[in-house]
């Protein structure tokens, strides 16, 4: 059981830790498919393109049901949610480990994508359980350590793995992990009272996944630079459904997507601060192995090499940050983490044409200083600036605005390298640097917010 103030020790490190292991897998499943994509293909004798969607249906799937599970987390219960999130994702990866067509491949990640959803929708709902109020700070900043760590090393786990074992593996791994993941929440993750009297609306879950498919599918057409007509009428689309989603979420005292929370404008700013950092992270860590690779003319594993200073400073400034929130106001932390985030990404963008090892990754590590100083000081904000019993939908929207983020910023990779074939990387870096810029304006602005 847990208090209004947080779990014990140690029943808070053995509930942390079933977290971070659950985030780390449904995080690192959405890219470490991505390096064995060709010989995936190969071996399952289909298209590159068709391919894709081994990759898509899993974040197409999160995208559309993340806001729904963290309703439903607010109903039933933040650790019943997780066991389920734990229990679907286990089994649907080894389900992928033993597909062989494209077909079941492809249908088991969407089913693996229901579990990482149910798994990412009350994640810092349950930091905010586990941990007193007075050190909530400290559990945001190991969560968003977790999460940025994941989220910028999948090629590098991918790269490791597929050294010395086939593509199955990539998630046949997960099995064992979440075996042990799902034994700690058992015995360690805290229960949380449900809203009494309260029912699911079907009605709007439905709407929000249609609403965030077709925006999922009218920026991934506009990306690729389909037919402006076909793409307009996507987005024609999305914009009909999704305000007659915001209409029925007006008139619903429990609303899905919380239209009450985004009236509280320091968690508003967060959230909008959430989405342009991560468009700008996924703007940088998509296009910078082309520049490693075609340009530089470096190997797989070096390049992994090459990619891992970043999380390795996220992984250092992440816990520290979580500890300054409790002394440093959350819009000041976050503005100074992101113009740190802002430089590192138009250095990277200045590289010299010959640029030794060091000299890149120092410049990678400036990056992942300024992600990790501004990540979970803005989580922080997120999950506390809502009422207690809403934490579900707070953690919804944080992992949607991160979602958000991250697809618009891997589309608008895919359409800058189509506008600029030559410098690609170039203009996606200025783009990325450009996009943190915004993101510490919008950061300090919470200074005065309430």
């Amino acid at each position: 059981m847990t208090t209004n103030d947080g779990l014990p020790m140690p029943q808070r490190i053995g509930a942390v830790l079933t977290i971070a292991l659950g985030i780390t897998m449904a995080v690192l499943d959405g890219s470490i498919a991505n390096v064995a994509l060709p010989t995936i293909a190969t071996e399952l004798n289909t298209t590159a393109g068709a391919s894709i969607w081994i990759v898509n249906g899993y974040q197409l799937v999160i995208t559309m049901t993340l806001l729904s599970l963290s309703s439903l987390g607010d109903i039933v219960g933040y650790r019943r949610i997780y066991k389920i999130g734990l229990v679907l994702f286990s089994a649907m990866s080894l389900l992928c480990a033993l597909s062989d067509s494209l077909l079941t491949l492809t249908l088991a990640r969407v089913m693996q994508g229901f579990g990482a959803a149910a798994l990412m929708s009350v994640n810092t709902a349950l930091i905010r359980l586990i941990y007193p109020k007075s050190k909530l700070g400290r559990g945001m900043g190991i969560n968003a350590l977790v999460v940025a760590i994941s989220a910028a090393a999948g090629p590098t786990v991918a790269a490791g793995i597929l050294s010395f074992a086939s593509w199955q593996w990539l998630f046949a791994i997960n099995v064992p992990v979440g075996i042990v993941a799902l034994l700690l929440a058992l015995k360690y993750l805290p229960a949380n009272d449900s809203i009494g009297g309260r029912k699911f609306d079907a009605v709007s879950g439905v709407l929000n996944a249609l609403t965030f498919g077709l925006f999922f599918i009218a920026l991934t057409s506009f990306s690729h630079q389909q037919n402006l007509l076909y793409v307009g009428f996507e987005l024609l689309a999305t914009l009909i459904v999704g305000f007659i989603f915001v209409l029925r979420q007006l008139s619903n005292p429990f609303p899905l997507l919380p239209i009450d929370l985004l009236r509280i404008p320091i968690f508003s700013l967060s959230i909008c601060t959430s989405i342009c950092s991560f468009c700008a992270q996924m703007l940088a860590m998509v296009s910078i192995p082309f520049y490693f690779q075609r340009t530089l003319g470096l190997s797989e594993t070096e390049t992994g090499l090459l990619l891992t200073p970043w999380p390795l400073a996220t992984m250092v400034l992440a816990p520290i940050a979580g500890r300054l929130i409790e002394k440093v106001h959350a819009g000041i932390l976050g503005a100074i983490g992101l113009a740190v985030f802002a430089c590192g990404l138009f250095s990277l963008a200045m590289l010299p044409t010959s640029p030794d090892y060091l000299d890149v990754a120092l410049r990678m590590a400036l990056c992942g200083a300024g992600f990790g100083l501004f990540q979970s000081p803005n989580n922080h904000t997120i999950i506390s600036a809502a009422p207690r019993n809403r934490s579900g939908g707070a953690s919804g929207m944080l992992g949607t605005a991160r979602l958000v983020g991250q697809t618009s910023g891997t589309a608008l990779v895919a359409l800058l390298f189509n506008l600029f074939a030559d410098n690609g990387t170039h203009i996606s870096l200025i783009t990325a640097g450009s996009f943190a810029l915004v993101a510490a304006v919008v950061s300090g602005l919470r200074w005065k917010a309430h």
